[in-house]
């Protein structure tokens, strides 16, 4: 007969064998680094998402607004974050792209340092001119800048920025030279270009779908592979330059070494989130344009293709390491 000693070891012996249970995730709340001012359209998209996957998970989704740095502060944020799933960034385009080739000394390596989620969205930029410009298609853009060189000034929101590069792109594929005048941001660009200081601008779509709307501003073409189902009558630049695409992207990101299983996790949600047409219908009808590129491993492929495809661009421009 064992003795009651011996009964209380092999019970704790058998406690010991028994393997710890591993963490639900997520157990706590969860934040979202957004590299922007609260209010705008990349604040709406991380709310909206947030919203779901709290739904879903059970957990909240805390959206910490983080500006500045050309996204640069909330990509450093999220690296130093511990990699547990707990801290997302909503990175853009620039963020895991462009910034490798225009900046001097990155502070992180985006697909070292973060790890992709899931592609968000992909938005247009409208290429627009005043009303009574004599420019209605790309064609004819291209026919007067041909004829008068540098003669048409564009507008952007600075050196670097997905309008400068997405007109360097057009004028690199076109053979055609603007001259270009950058802006802090893109309200006073637009506001010189209804003023006639600068002919040309490649708009985001949501300050500048209102505009085209409301007949202030004619919109010439769409940036992106197909028309935008916002704008369905106007034109991509592709039509008339063919393998003309540009996009302002953003997707979820996590710290480097997030466990695969919470990032496949989180992927298969955010697929659901946006497979719900109510939801696709309310971006579109906000010009932004969910965009899922598959499983992390194709969403980390697309990021390797847009840094080359960029670091082309800033090359030609002559902006590389310029930040």
């Amino acid at each position: 007969m064992k003795s009651p000693l011996c009964c209380a070891m092999l019970t704790l012996i058998a406690a010991f064998a028994v393997p710890a249970q591993a963490e639900i995730y997520p157990s706590r709340a969860v934040t979202i680094v957004v590299p922007f001012a609260a209010g705008g359209g990349s604040d709406l998209l991380a709310r909206l998402v947030a919203q779901k996957l709290e739904e879903k998970l059970g957990k909240p989704f805390i959206i910490e607004n983080r500006p500045g740095a050309a996204t640069t502060l909330a990509a450093m944020q999220t690296v130093r974050s511990p990699p547990d799933g707990y801290t997302l960034m909503q990175a853009t385009s620039s963020t895991m792209a462009i910034n490798v080739s225009m900046s001097k000394k990155m502070s992180y390596e985006p697909l070292k340092n973060l790890v992709p989620v899931a592609l968000l969205s992909s938005s247009p930029f409208f290429l627009v001119v005043r009303p009574d410009s004599p420019i209605k298609t790309v064609a004819d853009l291209i026919a007067l800048s041909k004829a008068k060189p540098n003669s048409l000034n564009y507008g952007s929101g600075g050196p670097g920025s997905m309008h400068h590069l997405s007109t360097e792109l057009l004028q690199s594929l076109a053979g055609i030279q603007m001259t270009h005048v950058p802006y802090k941001a893109t309200p006073p660009a637009m506001n010189d270009l209804l003023a006639g200081q600068i002919q040309v601008l490649f708009g985001d779509t949501t300050s500048t779908l209102p505009l085209i709307q409301q007949g202030s501003v004619r919109g010439v073409a769409v940036t992106t592979a197909r028309r935008s189902p916002a704008a369905p009558d106007i034109p991509t630049v592709a039509e008339t330059v063919p393998g003309f695409e540009s996009a302002s992207w953003q997707m979820l990101v996590a710290p480097g070494a997030t466990p695969p299983e919470v990032v496949s996790l989180l992927n298969r949600e955010v697929h659901a989130i946006f497979s719900n047409q109510a939801v696709i219908q309310e971006l579109e009808r906000r010009g932004i344009g969910p965009a899922l590129t598959g499983n992390p491993e194709e969403v980390q492929e697309f990021v390797k293709q847009e840094i080359v495809r960029w670091s082309d661009v800033v090359r030609r421009a002559g902006l590389e390491g310029s930040q």
